[in-house]
């Protein structure tokens, strides 16, 4: 793979130039509040913007945060993350109140060497997402007009074909930032020669989401093990009972297929915890999978299984993980994810936590980062990558 780097960039020196850097701050904010409740994506930018301003950079970022419909909403605002930026910089960032009109051009055009500035959320804009090339490329003009110099540090988004993630490199020198460069490197490790054994725990709600991934990784991993909500339609493949939990009906003959091929690769949980209802104060317990009564929902695994997942993590040499066991979030059913994601940071392998809710979980949980060998910030796009499908904004960054 044949892409400068921010070193490259840094080496010609930025010093009063402009550099466009396109980040991930989609970060989770507090819907009564407004408050971040995870800024761990806008930590994962500061080396990368730290090194920029250093080198005297005029560093103008941009980012998308939330699903706004092409149109202002207060409600998505970047505003609030300005805020921390600065926080963590140690320094002001200036904000732009929107992203490629007035407010933005003269923000841009007021900084010094040195200074950030954020623009308002690129979604507030239709051509960020649209699917008219014309559309896009006129929008990727307006962005590019800002940068002398362009640098992609948003893993998360890199799976997109937006305008400031696929078209704004083709309008600017380019190059990938510290955390697109070390993400694609330790995934490159998965889809290489990963040190064996390799074992890959995947949970999540939908076995449809990763149908592509599982389908990928069967022929290379020593072992899989299927927790969370998309267990429930493998164990209803084994003619399972499996109550009110969540099942994809259509994906049973599928499951059943992948069993069937998978030369027992397949961990599927033995026991689960199963409530009367979703909700944090409902009654549950724990049963045995071919216990499920009809009238209950399995909301996490079991302590039987966290200890037989437990012990085939314990063999590994290599892990991979994206999708929580349980739904974390109610304290009654974190324990299966606490306990998987304790399990892989005991092992004397290198491990990769695949974004997304995985990477949520482990902060909510209160666990240790550093104890993990890396974790990704980009939940779909590192499951696109590990599929082997072609990321638009790496490949923009390659050309």
């Amino acid at each position: 793979m044949s892409i400068r780097t921010l070193d490259d960039l840094l080496a010609e020196g930025v010093s009063g130039r402009r550099v466009l850097v396109r980040a991930d701050l989609n970060v989770p904010l507090d819907k009564q509040t407004g408050a971040i409740t995870d800024d761990g994506r806008i930590r994962a930018v500061l080396p990368t913007l730290g090194a920029l301003v250093e080198a005297g950079a005029k560093v103008v970022v941009c980012s998308h945060l939330g699903r706004p419909k092409g149109a202002p909403d207060p409600q998505f605002s970047l505003g609030p993350v300005a805020g921390r930026l600065g926080e963590l910089l140690g320094a002001p960032v200036h904000f732009a109140t929107d992203t490629v009109g007035d407010s933005a051009r003269s923000t841009v055009a007021d900084l010094a060497d040195g200074q950030v500035a954020l623009l308002e959320n690129l979604r507030f804009n239709a051509g960020e997402t649209s699917k008219d090339e014309a559309e896009r490329g006129a929008f990727a003009d307006q962005l590019a007009a800002f940068g002398d110099a362009y640098v992609d540090d948003a893993f998360g988004a890199v799976h997109r074909k937006h305008a400031s993630v696929f078209d704004v490199p083709a309008r600017l020198p380019h190059v990938a930032g510290r955390l697109v460069l070390r993400e694609v490197e330790v995934l490159s490790k998965l889809t290489g020669d990963p040190e064996r054994p390799y074992v890959v725990v995947l949970g999540g709600s939908k076995v449809s989401d990763k149908l592509a991934v599982i389908e990928a990784l069967l022929p290379t991993v020593d072992r899989l093990l299927i927790g969370g909500g998309m267990c429930f339609t493998f164990l209803k493949a084994q003619g399972l009972e499996v109550g009110t939990s969540l099942l994809e009906k259509d994906m049973v003959e599928t499951c059943r297929n992948l069993l069937e091929r998978s030369g027992g690769k397949i961990m599927l949980p033995v026991d689960v915890v199963v409530a009367d209802a979703f909700a944090p104060d409902a009654a549950h317990d724990t049963v045995r999978v071919d216990g499920i009564p009809s009238h209950r929902l399995g909301l996490d695994v079991g302590p039987e299984t966290v200890a037989g997942f437990s012990a085939a993590l314990s063999q590994a040499k290599t892990i991979f993980w994206n999708g929580p066991m349980g739904v974390f979030e109610m304290p009654a059913f974190a324990a299966g994810t606490r306990g998987i994601a304790e399990a892989i940071t005991k092992a004397d392998a290198f491990s990769v936590v695949g974004g997304g809710d995985s990477a949520a979980a482990v902060r909510a949980l209160g666990l240790d980062e550093s104890s993990f060998g890396h974790i990704s910030t980009g939940g779909g796009a590192s499951l696109e990558y590990l599929e082997g499908k072609t990321l638009p904004g790496i490949a923009a960054l390659e050309n």
